[in-house]
């Protein structure tokens, strides 16, 4: 059962098989992104200059920052330095609602 609803006029970009992403609003100094997952899709490893927040609004995820891995689930969160590794994987179907500092218009 889902508790979390998106508008139905959200726009979403296929990230990976099973994994995509939706652009929730945007400024050039904040950006709040919605990430899908399907069980046992990733979001790869991967770094980025913006610091991000992540808030779990459903599923579990493994999620690994700077080889550190932790299991979380809904109403968990996380924060992610400028420049460190970090990736998960959705250990069942689950989306994170994501905050980056500055915006990532390479999501734009």
């Amino acid at each position: 059962m889902s508790f979390y609803s998106l508008p139905q006029h959200t726009t979403w970009t296929e990230v990976a098989p099973g994994n995509r992403r939706a652009v929730l609003s945007e400024r050039p100094e904040m950006m709040l992104v919605a990430f899908s997952f399907e069980e046992g899709a990733t979001g790869a490893p991967h770094s980025h200059p913006h610091t991000q927040v992540s808030y779990v609004a459903e599923g579990t995820f493994d999620v690994t920052v700077d080889g550190a891995t932790a299991r979380l689930g809904a109403g968990s969160s996380f924060i992610v330095a400028p420049n460190l590794v970090h990736g998960v994987v959705a250990l069942t179907k689950g989306l994170l609602i994501d905050t980056f500092t500055p915006r990532r218009d390479d999501f734009l």
